[in-house]
């Protein structure tokens, strides 16, 4: 998709309302991204790469409670390479 001002002004709102989830940790044998979270999203949430793009959406949220895991069903084949890369979610939940 070729930007223009008036969606790159669109992207650019998108990207306010997202906040900063955690970091993708590592592609699990099942197929599931393993999320190191920094802030703790919903299970069924949807997650967001840099560029605003749907990743996947939250399975199950494991690990302690000081440093939580989430798993992550992504919703495509390139959210498989988004390992060491921060995902994001939306301030408002869903």
């Amino acid at each position: 998709m070729k930007r223009n001002k008036f969606n790159y002004l669109a992207y650019a709102a998108d990207m306010q309302e997202l906040e900063e989830a955690g970091l993708v940790f590592r592609l699990a044998r099942s197929g599931m991204l393993i999320v190191k979270l920094k802030k703790q999203p919903k299970p069924g949430q949807s997650l967001y790469d840099s560029k605003g793009r749907l990743v996947g959406k939250v399975v199950e949220i494991f690990g302690p409670v000081i440093s939580p895991y989430a798993s992550l069903k992504p919703l495509s084949d390139w959210a498989k390479t988004l390992e060491g890369k921060k995902v994001y979610m939306k301030n408002g939940g869903t």
